[in-house]
């Protein structure tokens, strides 16, 4: 007899479901920590892209919100997931980190756990910028060039030194300061890892075991540890390619014929990067034009729900780059998206 398990999702279905859970389907009216929240966190190497990730996702975004929350605390810049700079929330730290221990990051090496103290120490006076951190290392420790710096980034990752606030802002400052978060709860790393991988489905399902690895570069054998904690929240798909998909209970399944509105992504969305597979958004022929040799994500546009372009600034003016010829109507509602990103970014 045919059950739920068995049902097959098609590619257009993957990429309505994911659509619908990145609140790219229809702007909601939420704040920005929802959002960071509801996504478990922001790309935010390049201190603008969380901004743009708001705007497109949501109504009313002023770039000032979220710049409050980052003062206040209530968001903060963290390396979490793939070792990468996100804005998450402090609570979301302390379940990411936990999720991720137990694997093999630099942080959890004994290198850093004997350095982590002494780092912690040096940032009791306030932030620390890396030049002291590594003149600090090389007097108490001995450590030089790039065992030094090795360390240093292990030690404070270790230590809890977050990114100043200041360069999570909209004209974000460069430099490397750090200041010490709070100990951040402590969490069973299984129950954690359970934890991060529902509201990744959540946000992102419904995926396959290697769509988790990819997103969380955790290893595969905690992966499926933690899922077998999930079992009773589970449901079970296959895509096209007979590939098994995991999703939670009660996450919405958009049918395929959807509309899917224009949007704008910022650089290094998560929407693009937390797939192993990521045809569900991004079409394989444009996958080199918009992921780089060197890691770099392009600013790219959505039509129909997939990637259907880049964008850039000159000028001031939103200029587009389509992969291929739009129709009249289509390229009438890339310009209207277009002038009211050009309006964010000028406000």
């Amino acid at each position: 007899m045919s059950t739920a398990t068995e049902r097959v999702l098609t590619l257009r279905e993957l990429n309505r479901a994911t659509l619908a859970r990145q609140l790219l389907l229809e702007r909601k009216r939420v704040s920005p920590t929802a959002v960071i929240e509801r996504l478990v966190g922001l790309q935010a190497q390049w201190p603008r892209s969380p901004y743009v990730g708001i705007w497109t996702r949501t109504t009313s975004f002023k770039r000032a919100a979220l710049e409050r929350e980052l003062a206040k605390g209530t968001v903060i810049k963290a390396t979490v997931m793939r070792q990468t700079l996100h804005l998450v929330t402090p609570r979301d730290y302390a379940v990411i980190r936990a999720a991720m221990s137990e694997n093999n990051y630099p942080w959890e090496t004994s290198v850093a756990k004997e350095l982590a103290p002494s780092i912690r120490a040096l940032a009791a006076g306030g932030h620390v910028v890396t030049a002291d951190a590594l003149e600090h290392l090389e007097r108490e420790h001995g450590l030089k060039g790039v065992n030094a710096r090795r360390a240093w980034r292990a030690a404070r990752l270790r230590a809890h030194l977050l990114h100043h606030y200041e360069t999570a802002l909209w004209d974000g400052r460069p430099q490397g300061r750090f200041i010490a978060l709070d100990e951040p709860e402590t969490y069973v790393p299984l129950d954690a890892r359970a934890e991060i991988l529902r509201r990744y489905l959540a946000a992102f399902g419904p995926a396959t075991k290697n769509d988790m690895v990819t997103w969380s570069m955790m290893r595969t054998p905690e992966i499926k540890r933690s899922l077998t904690v999930l079992e009773p929240e589970l449901r079970r798909f296959r895509d096209e390619r007979g590939r098994e998909l995991l999703d939670v209970r009660r996450a919405p399944l958009p049918g395929a014929e959807t509309p899917a509105p224009v949007r704008f992504l910022p650089k290094w969305d998560n929407v693009l990067l937390a797939h192993a597979d990521r045809t569900r958004v991004l079409p394989e022929p444009y996958r080199k034009r918009v992921i780089k040799m060197n890691g770099d994500v392009a600013q790219t546009f959505l039509v129909d729900g997939f990637v259907a372009g880049t964008w850039s600034v000159e000028d001031g003016h939103v200029a587009v780059e389509p992969f291929a010829k739009l129709t009249g109507a289509v390229r009438q509602e890339v310009d209207d998206e277009r002038e009211r990103l050009e309006a964010f970014l000028a406000d």
